[in-house]
């Protein structure tokens, strides 16, 4: 369930400032001598993992990055400026690859990693560095040192933010459909998703975040049941899960069964799922006779809050995106727990 995504920029760090040529000329102060300053150092080009990024989307629009250059040296010794470092942030996941070799330079597999990519230039000397006993009067200084360029790809092998989990046939993949631009195969019979889906969802507001179709949960998952734990392991490094419920299929009777056999399937397979944050949403309120089993439902879970909303006619579902994106915002810095799938190297 790696959600790829690549990019390919080009970076620069800033050049050294030149050194100065200068002379000490004031009233009343015989042979002042040379006292040009040093350049400056060029600034670097440092790589910082965020947990607040989550694409390698900003780079389709800025592909060029340089740092900022050195002052040059000037008259009375003084040193010119160093050029500032350029951070860029990327988000958690990211393999930073040198396109000309191939060589990986950083894999930033946690939050707040950092790396100097491209180290500024040396600034250079300026003429009173050079002044000796027998050479007092140096007219020569260093040139800065050119930063360096380098073309990268960035590689984002990045797990799902959002899980969508369910059981068979509450609407998980036209919910992904309406809300993504991915396709999922869409019937109206059990585990009808075979294989993960997953979509990139564009909110119109702060940054895009991908979300998980999770094939279909049953009752013995952790067992191996039904599809099982081949694709429960795919859930433990999600930030949030969305738990899509049929209000169609609720028994007035009993409306918690299904949302009930659903979490004790994740408690079953690992104690963190249920740590995790999840949005309870309720599916085809378009279809008639819903709404008794919604307000059951609602009644019955008490203080949990309860989106409703119709993936086949769209209504209800911008309000679930907002609050896919608050939940995402509010847990961006939880640090996702290593999955069994990422221990065995399972790649879907």
């Amino acid at each position: 369930m790696k959600f790829f995504d690549e990019a390919f920029i080009t970076v620069q760090s800033g050049d050294g400032g030149r050194g100065c040529v200068s002379f000490r000329r004031e009233k009343f102060v015989p042979r002042g001598g040379p006292d040009g300053g040093d350049g400056g150092k060029g600034g670097n080009v440092v790589f910082k993992s965020s947990a607040h990024r989550r694409t390698l989307y900003p780079f389709r629009f800025k592909r060029q990055l340089r740092a900022q250059n050195g002052s040059h040296g000037q008259g009375k010794q003084k040193t010119g400026k160093k050029g500032d470092d350029l951070i860029v942030e990327i988000p958690p996941g990211t393999i930073v690859i040198n396109e000309e070799t191939g060589e990986i330079i950083k894999d930033f597999n946690q939050p707040d990693e950092t790396c100097t990519i491209a180290h500024g230039g040396r600034g250079g000397q300026g003429n009173s560095r050079f002044k000796t006993s027998t050479h007092r009067a140096p007219r020569f200084a260093q040139p800065g040192e050119p930063g360096r360029f380098l073309r990268l790809k960035l590689e984002l092998k990045l797990l799902a933010d959002i899980g969508i989990i369910g059981l068979p046939n509450a609407g998980k993949s036209t919910l992904i459909s309406a809300i993504s631009s991915a396709t999922p195969k869409i019937a109206d019979y059990p585990f009808t998703t075979l294989t993960p889906t997953l979509g990139v969802v564009q909110a119109g507001w702060g940054e895009p975040f991908v979300v998980a179709d999770i094939p279909g949960l049953i009752e013995g998952a952790h067992k191996g049941i039904g599809l099982g734990t081949r694709f429960l392991r795919h859930i433990e490094r999600t930030r949030v899960l969305v738990h899509l419920i049929d209000t169609s299929a609720l028994d007035l009777k009993n409306p918690l069964a299904e949302y009930d056999s659903i979490n004790r399937e994740l408690a079953h397979y690992s104690s963190e799922l249920t740590g995790k944050p999840q949005i309870v949403v309720l599916n085809k309120m378009d279809l008639p006779d819903t709404l008794p089993a919604a307000n059951a439902f609602k009644a019955a879970v008490k203080d949990r809050e309860v989106l409703q909303i119709s993936a086949v006619t769209r209504k209800g579902v911008r309000r679930l995106t907002s609050k896919m994106v608050e939940t995402l915002e509010r847990f961006a810095s939880q640090p996702r727990q290593a999955s069994s799938a990422q221990n065995q190297g399972l790649r879907l």
